[in-house]
């Protein structure tokens, strides 16, 4: 492909991606992978610049464009070589006109700004964007860190998780065998603090009530096998892939697969029953633009206002289902106030003989009932995460 033609090639990436957008379908890096399915003639080096183009134009613009082109031509904008490109070759974007709309260069939606957490301020929101590195958390049932941390070229340990490894971003590990014999985990390590926050134990009873692929459940397995796990949810095809991800890490994980509406019906046998419950809620996914810089595209104020409702409603599902003694633990991968501190006050308005208590572990900072992790202050992913007493 010449240079010309790859620009383009992100142009016509660019377009399918914000249409998924609007319209919450399949993510940017999939779009990408079967781009090139269908155009054997990209070599290894296009489809590589490619990429790098169209997520350039996607960090780079933190409103959905109107189109792939206004979104290449807010590069060109500020790189003249890349603008020097449109000059109609073959196969290779048309010339730039005086009127053409060009995406606006920003960090966050402007819309959002308003809605972040105090912690979360202008100075926070360079990292947002910053391309992550690659977590990973040994599975400590069956290997320790410190071997993991040899076999792993250029890993470190975590700062703040006893669990996990860091490795440069764009590592890949899904062809060794330490990934396929379970001994490790992709995870990042603030979403392995969610776990951590749990307090794990032999003989206890855990509920992960929106437990998806079920991350968290395995992380509470390893850090505690004798512990009785639920995973439940009621995304079947999420939920459908944990059986297999246990098994391959030698956990016992109970699955239930939920109806929507019929949640609390589904688990009364559980009422007063469980020692931990994890609400790790359905969320904007804020706290992993870095990640899925898209995400900002995707999210409107409607669809945040329909997130805070499910959150309130999974936690007032939940809390019932805690025995005298036992704790809630609330998580989102947000930095937005509404999906964080202002919702764990609101279960403490609701809920009031509860109790608020701190995290075990160091790190984030003091975020109404909770603690709130940033990429900026603390190397992981955005994450709220705040732990809840029932009395006894």
């Amino acid at each position: 492909m010449t240079p010309s033609a790859r620009v383009q090639a992100a142009i016509e990436i660019l377009d399918t991606v914000i249409a998924s957008a609007r319209d919450d379908g399949p993510p940017a890096d999939s779009i990408v992978q079967r781009y090139f399915k269908t155009r054997r003639y990209a070599g290894s080096k296009d489809r590589r610049a490619v990429r790098e183009l169209v997520f350039r134009a996607i960090r780079r613009a933190g409103e959905r464009p109107q189109s792939g082109r206004a979104a290449m031509l807010g590069l060109a904008h500020d790189d003249p070589v890349l603008g020097a490109m449109f000059d109609g070759a073959p196969h290779g974007p048309e010339p730039i006109s005086e009127d053409e709309a060009i995406a606006q260069a920003a960090s966050i939606p402007a819309w959002v700004k308003d809605r972040l957490s105090a912690h979360a301020g202008e100075g926070e929101w360079p990292a947002l964007l910053e391309r992550a590195p690659l977590d990973l958390r040994v599975n400590v049932a069956r290997a320790a860190r410190e071997e993991m941390l040899r076999r792993f070229e250029g890993a470190e340990p975590t700062r703040l998780s006893p669990w996990g490894l860091r490795l440069p971003a764009d590592s890949r590990v899904d062809d060794r065998d330490e990934f396929k014999d379970g001994l490790v985990e992709v995870q990042d390590e603030g979403s392995q603090l969610i776990a951590l926050a749990c307090r794990p134990g032999d003989g206890l009873i855990a509920l992960d009530l929106c437990a998806g692929a079920g991350g968290k459940a395995l992380a509470l397995a390893a850090a505690a096998p004798g512990m009785k796990i639920i995973a439940s949810d009621t995304h079947r095809a999420r939920l459908s892939q944990l059986p297999d991800r246990a098994a391959r890490a030698g956990a016992v994980i109970e699955t239930r697969l939920l109806n929507g509406g019929q949640e609390a019906a589904q688990m009364a046998d559980l009422e007063g029953a469980c020692d931990i419950v994890l609400v790790d809620a359905p969320c904007s996914g804020s706290g992993t633009w870095r990640r899925n810089p898209e995400g900002r595209w995707r999210l409107t104020s409607d669809r945040l206002d329909r997130l805070v409702s499910v959150q309130q409603r999974l936690l007032d599902l939940g809390a019932p289902l805690v025995k005298p003694g036992g704790v809630l633990v609330y998580a989102t991968c947000s930095i937005i106030e509404a999906e964080g501190a202002g919702q764990a006050q609101g279960f403490l308005g609701r809920h009031s003989s509860w109790v608020a208590q701190d995290v075990p572990f160091d790190g984030g900072r003091s975020d109404g009932p909770g603690r709130l992790l940033t990429p900026a202050h603390d190397r992981t992913d955005g994450f709220f995460i705040a732990r809840f007493a029932r009395p006894c």
